[in-house]
């Protein structure tokens, strides 16, 4: 009965690119994928919108799936009542916004899967979580929630759409958000460092208690505002963790603990490109080796599980294999014993296993160092390579390939590494050729215009490129990246950046992202990405857009630092005595002078070097008595010509 009502419906979602869409292809449910049609059946039938929201590695988004979503008598209730449609919400951050600020509203929390009722306006009305199919843990039964909103839908139709109207006014708050005419100054910093510290776990790093985050752009401002207490003991903290993969590397998207110990275990791109840049910051403070190795581990992994032939790189890794949480991950003690043989007492002292679930145990790093450590990773890795390996969300996003850029241009650039620098280009060029559309626009997915974060991230991404590698080509595709995010997404009235494009219309507002949580807004990172441009440029206007984002968020971002990690960077990054670095001449001796710069953590520096060719900071620049040499600026303001590694070290 299942396969024959199945074949009845549909199968929109089979001509889909998004692995989630993808996963849900065969369900009962009459899905349509976000898009005209569905939006014109609602309007044409007077028809709510059941929009349902989440992600190929979300854990419940496939428990609803199994419980709900295959059920053919439930389905026959959504079909019946909605038009419903399924939201990749990495594909769709605009739909994913406006639905969660609704839940959060309505309900007072939000998270995924996220399932949202809208009225054919596109005005949302209820939400909510997940719902299991029968009432259970103070849960109304997804049934129950289906029949009570197709009856109000029915019986208050008009009170629905009141209250819909009333939300979206809601969820338009963002974009009338006012500029500050306060000056935006250096106390203010310190006020946020103060407010990081009161939310701060001193025993066991991070900030406040279960679930536990890895704020990665938090660690980047501790670091840059010179801060090494809770930065450094919070990265090593994870490090040692579970939320760590101790065998093969890279982070997990969080912690169910306050000790790092057990991960929800889906990897995200997005999260190891930000985390392997802050350890390599890490260790350029410190010099702790533990940074570097898991800076590297980091970039290994991504390299080795998550790069497509192209050079591109995949959204994700599931938190299930078999249908079962963590199951690729955690070991038995007794597959321990056995696995590793003579191995065992060592690695064992090292890991220290803690249960998970059952006889199932979760690895950390806190004993002390095996000799042969590497050694029993990789006879780990290789045991469990044999297993059926978590689900591969293999789309290739714009905005998070340009973290993975920046992360492996700056980990090249610092630590000697070719192919990091390698695969930055490969993966730069590959967004150049496929992420592009007929007229030049910069696509999201090969269906999908991009949006402010895409913009933003690639922007930074391309800065970073052309000064890890000095081909002009980057810092020319910056510029003309920087003019179209400026032309297509900026707010005259009130400064800042919207997230969507000016002739991106469907949704019933056009709003502004703000927080950086989980990656950085797009606004805070259109504002770096502009600071540095300007300086490298000599162009006014990328400074002034800058500033309109700043003005806009320093205020709230001050009041809740953890909240705009990156944006209290970037003013951080206004309010220093930034040096501009031009590096000019032979090209050997131009990189000890190039190795000399980036022997420590400098945030508060641009660097331009090689060939003039249309980079401003280089114009008028030439070697001293045939030696290379390094001109260095600040605030208009330039030394003397440079030719010493060791001089130009003491200058910045």
């Amino acid at each position: 009965m299942v396969e024959a009502y199945a074949e009845s419906v549909p199968n929109r979602l089979a001509a889909e690119s998004s692995p989630y869409l993808l996963q849900h292809r065969d369900n009962p449910v009459d899905w349509y994928a976000w898009g005209e049609e569905a939006l014109a059946r609602a309007r044409d039938e007077d028809r709510p919108l059941l929009v349902s929201v989440g992600y190929s590695a979300c854990h419940w988004c496939h428990v609803m799936e199994r419980e709900s979503f295959e059920d053919p008598d439930i389905a026959a209730l959504m079909n019946e009542h909605f038009v419903c449609i399924k939201v990749d919400r990495e594909e769709r951050p605009d739909v994913d916004a406006l639905c969660m600020e609704a839940c959060q509203a309505i309900t007072g929390r939000g998270g995924w899967p996220l399932n949202t009722f809208l009225t054919p306006e596109l005005a949302p009305f209820y939400a909510g979580t997940y719902f299991p199919p029968e009432s259970r843990h103070g849960l109304p039964s997804w049934r129950m929630v289906l029949t009570g909103v197709a009856e109000a839908w029915r019986d208050r139709r008009e009170e629905a759409r009141r209250q819909g109207a009333q939300l979206v006014e809601a969820a338009g708050a963002s974009a009338r958000l006012r500029p500050s005419i306060d000056p935006i100054r250096e106390e203010q910093l310190f006020e946020a460092v103060a407010g990081l510290r009161a939310g701060y776990d001193s025993a066991n790093g991070g900030f406040g208690g279960a679930p536990k985050f890895p704020q990665a752009s938090v660690m980047e401002l501790l670091l840059a505002r010179g801060e090494r207490e809770m930065s450094l003991q919070s990265l090593r903290a994870m490090a040692q963790g579970g939320i760590y993969d101790q065998v093969g590397g890279g982070f997990a998207r969080y912690a169910v603990d306050a000790t790092w110990t057990v991960p929800h275990f889906e990897k995200m791109l997005y999260d190891n490109a930000l985390l392997a840049r802050a350890y390599l910051h890490a260790w350029q403070v410190s010099g702790e080796e533990l940074f570097r190795r898991v800076c590297c581990e980091t970039l290994d992994w991504a390299l080795r599980e998550m790069r497509g032939p192209e050079g591109g790189f995949y959204a994700a890794l599931d938190a299930d294999s078999e249908g079962v949480e963590g199951k690729f991950y955690v070991w038995s003690l007794e597959e321990l014993r056995e696995v590793l043989g003579d191995l065992h007492d060592e690695a064992v002292a090292y890991f220290g296993p803690r249960p998970f679930e059952g006889n199932f145990h979760v690895l950390e790093g806190r004993g002390p160092i095996p000799e042969r450590l590497p050694e029993i990773r990789c006879t780990l890795y290789g045991a469990r390579a044999k297993r059926v390996r978590p689900g591969l969300d293999d789309k290739r996003l714009t905005s998070w390939n340009a973290l993975m850029i920046s992360a492996l241009a700056e980990a090249g650039a610092v630590l000697a590494r070719p192919d990091y620098l390698e695969a930055a280009v490969g993966c730069a060029s590959f967004l150049h050729s496929e992420r592009r559309d007929a007229e030049g626009r910069l696509m999201r997915t090969p269906r999908l215009h991009g949006f402010l974060e895409d913009h933003a991230f690639l922007l930074e991404a391309l800065i970073t490129l052309y000064e890890s590698t000095f081909d002009p080509r980057w810092y020319r595709e910056a510029v003309a990246l920087a003019d179209a995010l400026i032309s297509g997404f900026e707010e005259t009235e009130r400064g800042g950046f919207f997230t969507t494009a000016a002739d991106q219309h469907e949704l019933p507002v056009r709003r502004k992202d703000l927080e950086d949580s989980p990656i950085p807004s797009g606004n805070s990172a259109a504002a770096f990405g502009l600071l540095r441009l300007a300086l490298l440029s000599g162009e006014g206007k990328y400074e002034r857009h800058a500033l309109g984002v700043l003005r806009l968020l320093y205020a709230p971002a001050v009041r809740y630092p953890q909240a705009f990690g990156h944006l209290l960077q970037a003013v951080d990054f206004y309010l220093a005595p930034v040096k501009e670095v031009a590096i000019v001449g032979p090209e050997a001796q131009a990189r000890e002078l190039v190795a000399a710069v980036r022997e420590e953590f400098r945030p508060h520096l641009v660097l331009a070097g090689g060939a003039v060719n249309g980079v401003p900071l280089l114009e008028g620049r030439g070697p001293v008595d045939g030696r290379a040499a390094a001109y260095v600026c600040e605030h208009f303001v330039c030394q003397a010509p440079i030719t010493s590694p060791e001089e130009l070290a003491s200058s910045l």
